[in-house]
């Protein structure tokens, strides 16, 4: 969503609606594969009138629809606060997703954490000491996925779990494969989807690994890079 399907105001272009809802009136199946938690995600599927399958928390939990969760990889509290602990040891940024919705450093409520089911860490900070520690040190608390959706920040979930995890769980649903899967995204937590998938698609603004390992790229997330998708790619016209 982030950089992809949204625009640098978080808004949904009339172009990328337009086009989805062509795709949706054609029987293909538009689904919103994020990093963000099923709260942060819900105005913009009721904006797009979708009723398809949701990847949200990079993977971390895949939903039927807006209100039918199918699976979810939860994250023990321990490792999460150990997480936490090491965001305060360097002086960085953190944010968490549990399943009630999205908490960072000035939000954080420690006497109602130990009770939270939990499902995805983040840290952010410019100061590349600091990022070359989190990378150091991130192992030594646990197996997991490290991920970003800038360059700036690490995203952390169990590992295996990723956005293309979610989709494969998505694929079973739906009974189809993933080499009828269009996959299109801008970052590191995109990449798996997008080297799995039939098409994988950067868009024009991607992270420069990502774009060097789709298949094709697209235009920037402020030049209706996914409509674009659709009309090239998807109904070729």
């Amino acid at each position: 969503m982030d950089g992809t399907l949204l625009n640098d105001r978080k808004e949904i272009s009339r172009q990328n609606a337009k086009w989805i809802a062509t795709c949706r009136e054609q029987g293909i199946i538009v689904v919103l594969s994020t990093g963000r938690g099923i709260q942060l995600i819900r105005p913009y599927y009721e904006q797009l009138q979708l009723d398809s399958p949701i990847v949200a928390v990079n993977g971390g939990e895949v939903w039927k629809g807006l209100d039918q969760q199918y699976v979810r990889h939860a994250m023990p509290f321990e490792q999460i606060d150990r997480l936490r602990r090491l965001a305060l040891d360097l002086d960085v940024w953190y944010w968490a997703y549990h399943t009630e919705g999205k908490v960072n450093r000035n939000t954080w409520d420690e006497l109602a954490a130990g009770q939270m089911e939990w499902i995805k860490f983040g840290f952010r900070t410019e100061d590349s000491a600091a990022m070359a520690a989190l990378h150091e040190r991130i192992p030594q608390i646990g197996d997991f996925e490290l991920t970003n959706s800038h360059p700036t920040n690490i995203e952390i979930n169990p590992a295996g779990i990723t956005k293309a995890s979610g989709l494969r769980e998505v694929c079973k649903l739906l009974d189809v494969r993933m080499q009828e899967v269009v996959a299109v995204g801008d970052s590191a937590n995109d990449l798996a989807m997008i080297v799995e998938a039939g098409l994988g698609v950067a868009m024009g603004n991607a992270q420069e690994e990502v774009k060097l390992r789709a298949d094709v790229v697209t235009d920037s997330n402020e030049e209706d890079g996914v409509a674009k998708v659709i009309q090239r790619y998807i109904l070729r016209i």
